[in-house]
């Protein structure tokens, strides 16, 4: 997976999140700056499935031109085997295996972060499936299931299996998405892992990844929500990176991309029913319009039809302002946040400084930008 990493800086990848990271949504946020790569939605494996043609499109009908890894979640082994087989024979830059997915539904079943009670099984899956797939493979993890002291243990059942890449949400499944991340457990393992460390979690802008960047070493960070609520972050990294000022998007820029999504997605939907989906751009339009100045969530939570829905977004979108950096404290949606930051209160990191301020924080407290090889 190191030929993946880019050279002189972190990786950034989108986080897959079911029922939103699908192609539509992959467009969408390429045409504003695109990750470095994709990971699917997972799909869901047992003994009677079959890939999911919609999420399959994701990878056969790519034209991103970046990497898709194909994500996995169930715990029957054959059925993993067979699937990872399946998946490895399509256009994939490789085959990831999620150990985090916090729903009760799944954790029930024993599955994604349900596993993680079983460092055991997990070895048993891992050592299979490490000799079925051919190419690159990788995991995405939580911290543990109930208490980060879990978390060595499986990082000694990680090391043992030859991965390519780990990914670490850095809470436990029953924290779910309500505490800040813990980037201790990140830095721990970017320094016992002999693949590249992605760092997840409570990344919402450029001073929140710098900072979770500082403090873990990773070789790369992975973006969900934030890059719901700022599609543009990926490029503002980048431009960071780099040392050029990275994008400044308005609330118009924030009105055209509610409604390129509203008419991508409305185009790959089978059966098009307008008042239903508005009720599908409303749950996402919960992370975009959070925090926004003004009546905009309220009035948005009671839009019933498309009228409704382009009338609430262009009055208090059409404007250019421009947008803030980041939620408000306190928020219930990207709770903890904060923490990446409140450490550093007087550096640029932290104050959301020049591009050029930042880019020397990060080139003092991240010693792999800048260099030809980042290592993980």
């Amino acid at each position: 997976m190191r030929d993946l990493l880019p050279c002189g800086r972190p990786a950034l990848v989108l986080a897959p999140m079911q029922d939103v990271t699908d192609l539509p949504f992959m467009r969408v946020i390429a045409r504003r700056g695109a990750p470095d790569w994709f990971v699917t939605e997972y799909f869901r494996v047992h003994p009677d499935s079959a890939p999911h043609p919609y999420i399959l499109r994701s990878i056969l009908e790519n034209q991103t031109g970046k990497p898709v890894f194909a994500q996995m979640i169930g715990r029957d082994l054959a059925s993993l085997v067979r699937t990872a087989k399946q998946l490895a024979g399509l256009p994939v830059a490789g085959i990831d295996l999620n150990l985090g997915c916090p729903a009760p539904i799944v954790c029930r079943k024993n599955a994604g972060g349900g596993l993680l009670r079983e460092p055991a099984e997990i070895h048993r899956l891992l050592e299979a499936l490490r000799a079925a797939i051919p190419g690159r493979f990788t995991v995405k993890t939580r911290i543990g299931y109930a208490d980060e002291a879990e978390f060595p243990r499986l990082l000694e059942v990680f090391r043992s299996h030859g991965l390519d890449g780990l990914t670490i949400h850095a809470r436990t499944v029953r924290d779910l998405y309500e505490t800040p991340v813990r980037p201790d457990c990140v830095r721990m393992a970017a320094e016992t892992m002999p693949c590249p460390v992605i760092a997840n979690g409570n990344v919402v802008d450029v001073s929140t990844g710098l900072a979770y960047l500082a403090k873990t070493t990773a070789a790369g960070l992975m973006i969900g929500r934030g890059a719901i609520r700022n599609p543009w972050i990926f490029a503002q990294l980048s431009a960071v990176f780099e040392g050029t000022a990275p994008p400044a998007p308005t609330h118009r820029d924030l009105l055209e991309y509610v409604i390129e999504l509203y008419g991508e997605l409305a185009r790959e939907s089978r059966r098009f029913i307008p008042n239903a989906h508005v009720q599908r751009m409303k749950k996402t339009l919960a992370y975009i319009s959070h925090g926004l100045e003004g009546s905009f969530e309220h009035d948005m939570r009671r839009a019933k039809t498309p009228e409704d829905f382009f009338r609430i977004c262009r009055s208090h979108l059409d404007h250019d302002a421009p947008l803030p950096l980041l939620p408000p404290e306190g928020s219930k949606l990207f709770r903890g946040f904060e923490q990446l930051v409140r450490p550093h209160p007087k550096s640029a990191v932290a104050s959301g400084g020049s591009a050029a301020e930042v880019r020397t924080v990060m080139l003092r407290e991240f010693p792999g930008a800048g260099h030809e090889e980042i290592s993980g």
